[in-house]
């Protein structure tokens, strides 16, 4: 016996088209067929299939809603997306709701038959325009995430930030790193300039946040 697997789309074409190509792979059992997200949920219930090929958009209930009910209830069973949306909104959603694996509808067959051991096999399988896609969108949001203090501050200020944090004083952290104590000071009032503190208490707090020292 193969791969257990149920197809779940609105378009009836769709499903036969994807019944009959999975139909030459000796090692995938197609088990059923769902034409919405409420009926796959009965279904896997009934054929407790291994992998549930999942599209996003259908009446009734949708494959999101449809996708975290299935892996909430019944964990065991994967489900692999199959959408023609490559859209960011629906990827992170479908992948938040339990998602073993998303795959374009104009991917080849030889990638829905790996995508489908793969998910099969508890890992995730990422067609690689929606790998794309998500790393395109990471990227970006680390250029707009707020710069952090490691990227803000010098390498030698943030050897002051944390002696100060940890209590030294400004001759104590002048002596640590062999630096006049009008350098230390130089050094203080430009960390909190660019840091926008005006105490040492919430530049103490902003390194603890940072981790640049382990006081707590």
């Amino acid at each position: 016996m193969g791969i257990r697997v149920l197809l779940v789309d609105d378009h009836k074409i769709v499903r036969e088209g994807l019944n009959s190509l999975l139909s030459r792979e000796s090692s995938i059992q197609v088990v059923g067929e769902a034409d919405n997200g409420r009926s796959s949920i009965q279904m896997t219930r009934e054929l407790t299939p291994d992998v549930v090929i999942m599209d996003i958009s259908m009446p009734d209930m949708n494959g999101i809603e449809a996708t975290q009910r299935i892996r909430n209830e019944m964990p065991a069973c994967k489900v692999l997306a199959l959408s023609m949306h490559a859209d960011r909104r629906f990827v992170i959603e479908l992948l938040k709701a339990g998602a073993n694996g998303y795959m374009m509808k104009d991917c080849a067959a030889d990638d829905l038959v790996a995508g489908i051991h793969t998910v099969s096999n508890g890992d995730t399988y990422l067609s690689p325009k929606i790998s794309n896609l998500l790393v395109d969108d990471y990227m970006k949001r680390i250029q707009d995430a707020p710069l952090s203090v490691a990227s803000v501050l010098s390498t030698r200020e943030r050897e002051v930030l944390q002696l100060l944090a940890e209590g030294n004083n400004t001759k104590e952290i002048a002596f640590s790193l062999d630096i006049s104590i009008k350098t230390v000071e130089s050094h203080r009032t430009q960390i909190m300039k660019k840091l926008k503190v005006h105490s040492i208490a919430e530049l103490t707090k902003l390194a603890i946040r940072e981790g640049l020292t382990s006081l707590t």
